[in-house]
């Protein structure tokens, strides 16, 4: 199997693949298959089932994809007429996973007749119009698949060539097992299977023998995640939270972290305040919400990936295993309005990111490896930046202790960062964080919610019979997060760093047609002040004569 990789195989050209293929990898600028790519496509090519591990951005999805695609062209061409119906399933975790696995088929598919679907958001009735199209490949989650298996409305036993199960650990940690066992009573004898995953687990080995039949085995000798010289791994003890909100906003403000981040916190609540906190300082940002429909979560990673957001803030926090219903008590709300496929750490891929922050310590070396896979994809360099306190060096220190060099040493090396210098900008985001309370943060959850509603699809007909609702809901209340204080937007050049006086821009130009913050009333025509940003090096003493008694008046 490693052969594969040094042999001639080792090119796209050389591994027998349809010309049309060919042209679809040229333009999305893979220039040579990697390592996985190179083992696994000649294996599926010869039909046979593969138990495949590597670690994420390492181009899983091409080597599935190319192989699954030349296997339905050469079908269609051997057999001539080839009745149209689903001939390759492709079984993901969440339907933000399902979206960006449609897209790549769909780009590598782009010059051939092959129709790639994907089961998204709706009713399973309102989704039977996709499966009634026959789509060539179909992809989705194993519950919205079995939906349609259930109702007759999908039929595979006489059809189904391929089976692709991709983050497989996620999917049976998302619950999906049963779904997949329901699903595969519903399968022909025959059928060719690959199981594809970063991690594997002792129920993997089980999902392999309930799905893969005579597997070829493809786990490559690598680390999980890619070396010093590609990816920085960096942490930072702080001794307050205070002390961890104060170094973000340096590092992001001063702009001593370029290019976009993705950072993560704990909970939902969490990724809100942070939000709030960058807004602050007018750095923009969006928080992944699972509580939100997967297709307004699939927009947010659109919009971060075309440049509109330079920071997102999210959770890889897992949904809970589903219990028997009990009395819950008035008020609470934990796990309430959670989407059970919300996943943002696993397989995403959020593209051109510089850098990781984990502004909360994960809880297990898996979810940390997860997240920081996000940046240093491909040949791309990345930074991960972990900041710790106190009562988190317990999970600190089992990361650290997974993750060790060849020297024995650990990837995470300390983060060389003096307090000292950004003390001056303590003061400002401790009025930040002031104004970021509990209230502010649900009120922005609730605004977040009141637009997804005015702007759903599926209420408009309901608002056309009910107008007084819409406008309640339009008319309602305004709610204000968080009151922004305009002069936390711009950094004086008194309160830069000395070492990093005329290295960082802390305010960059604004874009065409911004317009500034409002600050307050001005008279009409007067002068604006584009002095120094000091007061103290602006400030005029003019010494007032004072009038002495008995002098006389001025003739």
């Amino acid at each position: 199997m490693a052969a594969a990789a040094e042999g001639p195989a080792a090119r796209f050209e050389h591994m027998g693949l349809d010309p049309r293929l060919l042209r679809a990898v040229a333009e999305l600028g893979w220039a040579c298959p990697t390592s996985i790519q190179a083992e696994a496509i000649p294996l599926a090519l010869e039909g046979r089932d593969l138990l495949v591990r590597a670690r994420t951005g390492s181009g899983k999805t091409g080597a599935y994809g190319l192989p699954l695609l030349q296997h339905l062209l050469r079908a269609t061409e051997a057999g001539g007429a080839v009745p149209q119906a689903v001939r390759a399933l492709v079984l993901v975790p969440s339907r933000e996973l399902a979206l960006q696995v449609l897209r790549c088929l769909r780009r590598l598919a782009a010059a051939t007749r092959l129709r790639v679907a994907e089961l998204g958001d709706g009713d399973p009735a309102a989704l039977r119009p996709v499966v009634a199209a026959q789509p060539d490949v179909l992809v989705g989650t194993p519950g919205r698949v079995l939906a349609q298996v259930s109702a007759r409305s999908l039929l595979l036993r006489r059809s189904l060539q391929l089976l692709v199960l991709d983050e497989a650990d996620l999917l049976l940690g998302f619950g999906c097992l049963e779904d997949i066992k329901a699903l595969l009573c519903h399968l022909p004898k025959i059928y060719q299977a690959l199981l594809v995953s970063a991690t594997f687990s002792p129920d993997v080995e089980a999902l392999k023998e309930l799905v893969l039949h005579n597997p070829v085995r493809l786990c490559p000798a690598q680390a999980p995640l890619p070396g010093p010289a590609q990816l920085r791994q960096l942490v930072l003890r702080c001794g307050t939270a205070e002390d961890k909100a104060l170094v973000l906003v340096a590092l992001l403000r001063l702009r001593v972290l370029r290019g976009r981040a993705l950072l993560f916190a704990s909970s939902p609540p969490r990724c809100y305040r942070l939000k709030l906190l960058l807004e602050q300082f007018g750095l923009g940002a969006c928080a992944l919400n699972p509580e939100l429909p997967a297709r307004s979560r699939c927009h947010i990673i659109a919009q971060f990936n075309r440049g509109i957001y330079d920071y997102i803030v999210a959770t890889d926090e897992a949904p809970e295993p589903e219990q028997p219903r009990r009395k819950k008590r008035r008020g609470g709300a934990q796990g309430k309005g959670k989407d059970p496929e919300f996943s943002v750490s696993r397989g995403i891929d959020f593209q051109n990111v510089a850098a990781v922050i984990n502004f909360d310590v994960p809880d297990t070396v898996e979810s940390y490896i997860h997240r920081v896979g996000r940046t240093a994809r491909a040949d791309n360099p990345g930074t991960a930046l972990t900041l710790a306190l106190p009562e988190e060096q317990e999970s600190l220190a089992r990361i650290e202790d997974a993750l060790t060099g060849d020297n024995g040493e650990s990837m995470l090396q300390p983060y060389k960062f003096c307090m000292e210098e950004i003390e001056g900008l303590r003061y400002r985001c401790r009025d930040a964080m002031r104004a970021v309370t509990k209230q502010a943060v649900k009120e922005a959850r609730l605004r977040e919610i009141k637009d997804e509603l005015l702007n759903s699809e599926k209420l408009k007909a309901y608002f056309e019979d009910n107008p007084r609702d819409l406008h309640v809901l339009r008319h309602d209340k305004p709610l204000h997060p968080a009151i922004v204080q305009p002069h936390l937007r711009n950094v004086p050049d008194y309160l830069v760093p000395p070492s990093l006086r005329g290295v960082v821009k802390p305010n960059p130009k604004k874009r065409r047609g911004q317009r500034p913050p409002h600050t307050g009333a001005t008279r009409r025509g007067a002068a604006t002040s584009h002095g120094s940003g000091n007061p103290l090096q602006n400030f005029k003493y003019t010494r007032r004569r004072v009038k002495r008694p008995g002098a006389a008046a001025p003739s």
